[in-house]
């Protein structure tokens, strides 16, 4: 029989403990300063007091439970304890959709992070209606994502190239899932069905507010890695084709 967790005694980790990641590799005993966002978050947001447990990632050994040692004006100070995962694996799939006004954008971003994809290559396209990405505040919403839904890797974030250039430097051997909105009029597989029936390295590549234009599409398709794919009989929004892509792939990954 499987042990079973006494409810008289606390859980530890506690499920409530706060949940970060940081730049530097971590290891038992080591000593790790939080500082700005971070610290206040822990000590005013929080209201962390000495001793109390936080949970840390790094992005490359996995998860650390950590005690708070000191509470300064402007910093907080942990001392590293225990391993408790090592990072997860993560299916090798890339997510490259064209940039999409800020807030839609924001959305792929987090549910993506959430969802589990291993890259995101935000694309340039010609029917854009934007044209810019905040790599910083980007790298800030997909950290927060992983810590809210508790990963212990974040996504490789790239910074946006332009269609052309992203299929020249494309790499061999990894599938081009194209998610055309014309697909099943120009012949593409159902989205589900082109997934299962693959294994190896992938990515999906979705389109903006206004789809891609002809010359765009008919690059696309020639490129020798590229898959045609459709996403059902109705055209959705670019964040809704993205996300639902994603989440098709993850289910036949058994990612879930």
């Amino acid at each position: 029989m499987p042990a079973t967790h006494d409810p008289r005694v606390p859980a530890w980790p506690p499920k409530s403990a706060p949940r970060l990641f940081v730049t530097d590799e971590l290891h038992a005993g080591a000593s790790v300063l939080i500082e700005g966002n971070p610290a206040h978050y822990l000590a005013r947001v929080m209201r962390a007091a000495p001793g109390d447990i936080v949970i840390l990632c790094d992005d490359l050994t996995g998860e650390w439970a950590a005690r708070v040692s000191t509470l300064g004006k402007r910093d907080v100070v942990l001392e590293v304890t225990d391993h408790l995962r090592l990072r997860e694996a993560v299916p090798d799939l890339w997510l490259c959709p064209a940039l999409l006004k800020k807030d839609r954008f924001d959305l792929i971003l987090e549910k993506a992070t959430e969802l589990g994809a291993a890259r995101i290559q935000p694309l340039l396209t010609r029917r854009c209606v934007a044209d810019k990405l905040n790599i910083e505040r980007a790298r800030a919403i997909t950290t927060e994502a992983a810590e809210q839904c508790a990963r212990t890797a974040l996504p490789a974030l790239a910074e946006p190239v332009k269609l052309d250039a992203l299929l020249a430097s494309w790499p061999e051997g990894r599938t081009l899932f194209f998610a055309d909105e014309n697909a099943k009029e120009q012949g593409g597989e159902p989205a589900a069905a082109a997934f299962a029936s693959h294994s190896g390295a992938a990515a999906i590549l979705t389109g903006p507010e206004g789809g891609f234009d002809d010359a765009e599409r008919a690059a696309i398709r020639a490129h020798p890695s590229a898959r045609p794919i459709t996403l059902g009989p109705r055209i959705l929004r670019g964040e809704t084709a993205a996300l639902a892509a994603l989440s098709v792939w993850m289910a036949s990954a058994g990612d879930w």
